[in-house]
């Protein structure tokens, strides 16, 4: 991808509503953005990687003080988090426009060299790329992962927690973003979604994940496309006490 203007980045480091978040809760903080990870929250960690890879602006959609005063003195701009994931990614691309980069705040391990090589890989005709690992590449750098894989033809993905609204109808992928968000565990009735023909095929593992992305694109008049990670790490977040755990071992060895 060469984009015409600087791509900007957007941190999701909200909370959701509800119980608390298993990995504050079990570091006793406030929230999971603070926690250390290597000698630095994981917040810093993420920032200075966007730093690292070129991009000057970068947005922390917060809503807890500590946080939001973190953002603040990592030179990031704050914008409030709105109901969900998806709002605020609307949010965001109402504040920056397009090209948006995408992560969240609990990517304690993301490096710089993947977001350049994320923004280099994304087709030039993309409005929307979505990077994903396959599950070759994860097991080859974490070996005995343990994740919820999406099972299609071309074999078994996992999300790295990287997107980028790239331009043109970017902005009508937010909608999709929240279906998939919400179906990201049950990827049939994300098939489903594009009609009887792409669940048969589907169902018949013969749907491969750059076509099902582009589909989903196509049904909202966007641009949709895959990027695979070249690094399998890249698909190692922080959700629970465990990841944070691995996190921390893979940071250790270096």
């Amino acid at each position: 991808m060469t984009p015409d203007a600087p791509v900007c980045a957007l941190v999701l480091a909200g909370s959701r509503p509800g119980a608390p978040d298993p990995v504050a809760a079990a570091e006793g903080t406030s929230h999971k953005a603070l926690v250390d990870v290597a000698g630095r929250p994981m917040l810093a960690r993420v920032v200075s990687a966007l730093r690292e890879a070129g991009i000057a602006r970068i947005a922390v959609i917060a809503n807890d003080p500590a946080v939001t005063g973190m953002a603040m003195a990592l030179d990031c701009e704050v914008l409030a988090a709105e109901a969900g994931p998806s709002a605020s990614v609307a949010a965001g691309l109402a504040h920056f426009g397009t090209p948006m980069l995408v992560t969240t705040a609990d990517h304690a391990l993301l490096k710089a060299q993947w977001v350049r090589d994320f923004i280099a890989d994304t087709p030039e005709d993309a409005e929307v790329a979505i990077l994903l690992a396959r599950r070759e590449a994860i097991e080859a750098a974490m070996p005995g992962s343990r994740r919820t894989w999406l099972r299609l033809a071309d074999g078994d993905w996992s999300g790295c927690n990287l997107f980028l609204l790239a331009g043109g109808n970017a902005s009508a992928a937010i909608q999709m973003w929240k279906d998939v968000e919400a179906d990201r565990k049950r990827p049939w009735r994300i098939a489903a979604k594009l009609g009887p023909g792409i669940l048969v095929r589907f169902v018949l593992r013969r749907l491969t994940m750059a076509e099902a992305i582009t589909r989903l694109g196509e049904r909202i008049a966007v641009r949709a496309r895959l990027v695979a990670a070249r690094d399998g790490l890249a698909a190692v977040d922080v959700d629970k006490p465990s990841d944070l755990a691995d996190a921390r071992q893979i940071l250790a060895r270096g």
